[in-house]
């Protein structure tokens, strides 16, 4: 009831949310296009130095001319980016699963130990337990 009560109508305080939110955006817009030039190889120091100070100075103009002139190879560059972590990702997650055993072909990982055993890479114990773990069963388990 003392919001009801205060001298601050509906009307404001939508009016209000509505300025905030549009300031939370304008300045995620300005890091993001700032990311966008610092990030650029196809650019040199100068260029860079430029676009900044256009969009600090003249935010408005400066953040549309820079979303005209590269908006898309933006959004190009920032696809590129997270497409190569996504792939970098999935890499890593292969590599650790077969690590761990959990994964790969157990015929394919037997012959890798085998040629390391032969190779003098790995001890004749250290081939029986790789052995045991591509097969999924432990060292002291008997093969039926």
């Amino acid at each position: 009831m003392l919001l009801a009560q205060s001298g601050y109508p509906l009307l404001d305080v939508f009016w209000t949310m509505l300025v905030f939110f549009g300031c939370v955006m304008w300045f995620w817009l300005m890091f993001q296009i700032l990311t966008d030039v610092f990030g650029r190889d196809d650019i040199g120091g100068w260029s860079k130095a430029l676009w900044t100070v256009l969009v600090v100075l003249l935010p408005i103009l400066g953040s549309l001319v820079y979303l005209v002139a590269h908006g898309r190879e933006m959004g190009d560059r920032r696809w590129a980016e997270v497409s190569a972590a996504r792939t970098a990702y999935e890499r890593d997650v292969r590599r650790i699963a077969e690590t761990n055993g959990s994964g790969g072909d157990p015929t394919t990982r037997i012959v890798e130990a085998k040629r390391l055993l032969d190779e003098g890479a790995i001890t004749h114990d250290e081939y029986e337990s790789l052995k045991a773990a591509a097969l999924g069963r432990s060292l002291g388990e008997p093969a039926h």
